[in-house]
């Protein structure tokens, strides 16, 4: 491609690119999505100088293109003007807020007001060509401001100072070329400088100012856009190296093709950068993985809503961050920037709260959408927890109930003393009264005991020593009224009556032996209580109470004289479920019933440790 069309692709690209951006940068600046601040008029001067600028030189160019207009056309003064004000304006950005500034501010703007009159006092004489002096005056005048402008503003980051220097110094470079009136000197790299010198004054302005709201709305934007059109431009010089035919057509149409599929990477990849050089701003999507890894591991609402709060503190470069319930009314005593509502299922909900931002820093769209991402994960494991403790509220209420249920039928258990056995007891007391007084009063006081063993609540569990110690009272009493009838055996190691066994267990069973055994019979019977220790295939307590007499009629559970079985049944399947087990069976003119109990390891080893001692 020829030098002159290359340039001239350049003016047409560039001048036309640049009206677009200040056209997007106005629209931001009018919609009040720049700055909130309304009363900074910053924003609008930058974008409509800028604006101004590639419209008059678009203008004035396509002018002479037809034989209109000249380089002498007010479209070039006026694109003029804009161009020198938007340097007094960066000059302005930079020093507003330095001490002495206003001084350099007002000789910026003087310098600018200067060059544009000389540039008007030429074009309205009639002069063929712009003045040459109005634009070595900003070369110059410029040029000159940058060295006491970097003094004054020594207390900036690298970056803000870098930026504004650059700016400055592309457009003294370009006053320079414009001077020359787009000679072909310089070639390609002199248009593409001065053309487009105007873009990074419009950069440093905003940049200075609002760098967060301009990367977040603006640059990227911006800076996909100018790339992809670098790339559409290189790939146009290189297809217009090939030889007009087919084969240029279809590489025009593939590199078409191409610039399009490469628009969403080249997108990302301008995001990732903005980011990262100019804003120093986190990885939102690794901060979010952190966060969702992290949370799983908080076992409470509070740790839930400490850690998303830190986690939003460092992803906005927050000074604080911190969870308060949603109709929290109490007065803040801290600034708070923003507060985004974690939306949890079911009240109570929370705010996050986040404190003043540092850097002066304003909150982006990303930003706010991470906040709402990251609330979005702590509601949820919040949910997943009141969730868990319901469950386990609900399953503590289950367990309290079948608590309450066990309870209350060891109660009706301990109540179940038969009636008929009390009778005949008091009779047998009153008969001895008037017989025998002492053993009136040894089975009187026998009773008292056997029933402040029944009735005194000592909790779900008791040991097979206190069991067989009520079983004992009760076989004393019932042998003052069978008398040689009654023969009694206790047959139960020393070393197993430390053994844990649910409360009323053996009792009923000898209280049944007695009254279904015994009684019925006229010769009477015999009465064993025996207990020993199995440990295959598991550890447990066997307990077998066995009686001779009337021969065995009834299976458990079956009819009215088994409810003290069925009683035992159900309390051992409360308390062991499976794991137990009672049984009821006839053999050699002896009716046994055998229960049987787990034993944990624990009380094992005490059984060992009781017989050791005991050899």
């Amino acid at each position: 491609m020829a030098p002159y069309n290359a340039a001239e692709l350049l003016n047409l690209v560039g001048f036309t690119m640049g009206a677009v951006l200040c056209a997007m940068l106005l629209r931001l600046v009018r919609q009040g999505r720049l700055t909130a601040d309304r009363s900074d008029r910053l924003p609008l001067l930058t974008a409509l100088l800028g604006l101004t600028w590639n419209l008059g030189e678009l203008g004035d160019y396509l002018l002479s293109r037809v034989g209109s207009a000249g380089p002498e056309s007010w479209f070039s003064a006026i694109a003029f003007a804009a161009l020198a004000s938007l340097a007094a304006v960066v000059v302005h950005s930079v020093a507003r807020d330095v001490r002495g500034g206003r001084y350099l501010i007002a000789v910026a703007y003087a310098c600018s007001a200067s060059a544009t009159v000389l540039q008007v006092r030429t074009i309205a004489a009639g002069a063929a060509r712009p003045s040459a002096l109005a634009f070595t005056v900003l070369t110059v005048a410029f040029g000159a401001i940058v060295v006491p402008l970097a003094l004054l503003t020594r207390s900036q980051t690298n970056g803000r100072r870098a930026l504004w220097l650059l700016a400055l110094s592309l457009f003294a470079v370009a006053a320079n070329h414009l001077g020359h009136f787009h000679d072909a000197a310089g070639g390609w790299l002199a248009e593409l400088v001065g053309h487009t010198a105007v873009l990074p004054l419009a950069f440093a302005i905003l940049y200075q100012e609002y760098r967060f709201a301009l990367a977040d709305l603006f640059l990227k934007r911006a800076l996909t856009l100018l790339a992809l059109v670098a790339i559409a431009m290189a790939g146009y010089s290189a297809v217009f190296l090939i030889p007009p035919g087919p084969l240029a057509v279809a590489a025009l149409l593939a590199g078409w093709v191409s610039t399009a599929a490469v628009y969403p990477a080249l997108r990302r990849g301008v995001s990732r950068f903005v980011d990262a050089a100019l804003l120093g701003r986190h990885d939102f999507a690794e901060l979010r993985a952190t966060l969702a890894r992290d949370l799983p591991a908080c076992e409470s609402v509070d740790a839930v809503l400490a850690c998303t709060a830190a986690m939003a503190a460092t992803a906005m470069n927050a000074s604080s961050a911190w969870c308060v319930p949603d109709d929290d009314g109490a007065a803040l005593r801290t600034p708070v920037t923003t507060e985004v509502l974690v939306p949890t299922t079911e009240a109570p909900r929370f705010v996050l709260r986040l404190g003043g931002l540092t850097g002066g820093r304003r909150l982006l769209s990303d930003d706010l959408a991470f906040l709402e991402q990251a609330v979005l994960l702590a509601a949820r494991r919040i949910d997943a927890l009141r969730l868990g403790l319901e469950r386990l509220d609900q399953r503590l209420r289950e367990e309290e109930i079948v608590r309450l249920a066990a309870e209350a039928e060891l109660r009706a258990l301990r109540a179940q003393i038969n009636p008929h056995f009390l009778f005949n007891a008091l009779t047998t007391i009153g008969y001895l009264i008037e017989t025998a007084p002492p053993r009136a009063l040894r089975t009187l006081l026998r009773l008292t005991s056997l029933l402040r063993s029944v009735l005194k609540s000592e909790g779900e569990m008791t040991t097979l020593g206190r069991e067989l110690e009520l079983v004992e009272h009760y076989l004393d009493i019932e042998k003052e009224r069978f008398e040689e009838r009654l023969h009694v055996q206790l047959d139960v190691p020393a070393g197993l009556r430390p053994l844990p066994v649910p409360c009323l267990i053996v009792q009923p069973l000898v209280e049944n032996a007695v009254k279904h055994g015994v009684a019925p019979s006229i010769r009477g019977g015999e009465v064993r209580v025996a207990a020993r220790l199995e440990t295959v295939p598991t550890s447990a307590l066997v307990v077998t109470v066995s009686n001779t007499g009337a021969p065995l009629s009834e299976s458990p559970g079956e009819g009215t004289t088994r409810v003290g079985l069925a009683n035992v049944e159900r309390r051992l399947a409360g308390h062991y479920g499976d794991a137990a087990s009672l049984t009821l069976a006839s053999a050699a003119g002896h009716t046994i019933a055998e229960v049987r109990v787990p034993i944990a390891a624990a009380a094992r080893e005490l059984v060992t440790h009781g017989q050791r001692a005991a050899g």
